[in-house]
């Protein structure tokens, strides 16, 4: 179970990284979930992937995620935008591999803050299933209350099978109505 804390600090980390369009704010679940991780390591390798459709309102995308390198310190994570007449957008992460902590952040090629902790909390979670693009999946299933903006997020996630954040949906408020994520395709070594 505490590997899919960890797991879903990451998601949770890097979804709220990519927000540049607001599409996603999960920056305030870093608090919540870190004061609940120990130090794990990420199993990650580089060249794994995955791959998203990403539905808000009228506006529908893709996001292409890959470890790119590992380095000392972790892993450089890249996702790869596209949000149509919105724009492309090029987030890329140095990701703590003991802790899941975002070290580094650069969108479209400028450094940014990493996310701030917020107030949340974990409201529900429990095993699942769950059929996405990619296939049916059993599943961890958390809904994370933002205290602050009285909000709540739905993840599903299985970071043993599906690589990188182990994410196979989301369903979360945004800036045009709810936003979906969800994973159509993935490569994990």
């Amino acid at each position: 179970m505490r590997a899919l804390i960890i797991a879903v600090f990451t998601l949770f980390a890097t979804m709220a990284s990519a927000s540049t369009w607001n599409i996603i704010n999960y920056s305030e679940v870093q608090e919540s979930l870190m004061d609940q991780a120990e130090v794990l390591g990420l199993d990650w390798k580089v060249g794994e992937t995955a791959d998203y459709t990403i539905k808000m309102g009228f506006v529908n995308g893709k996001m292409h995620s890959f470890v790119r390198e590992e380095v000392h310190e972790g892993f450089w994570v890249q996702q790869d935008m596209d949000m149509g007449f919105l724009g492309k957008q090029k987030v890329e992460m140095l990701i703590d591999k003991n802790t899941g902590e975002v070290l580094q952040l650069l969108v479209n090629g400028e450094k940014q803050a990493p996310p701030e902790q917020g107030d949340q909390e974990v409201i529900d979670m429990q095993e699942a299933n769950i059929s996405v693009p990619a296939g049916t999946f059993d599943c961890v299933y958390l809904k994370v209350r933002d205290n602050k903006e009285n909000k709540e997020s739905e993840a599903w996630i299985n970071p043993t099978a599906i690589p990188i954040t182990g994410m196979l949906k989301t369903i979360a408020p945004g800036p045009m109505g709810k936003v979906t994520v969800e994973l159509t395709a993935f490569r994990k070594m």
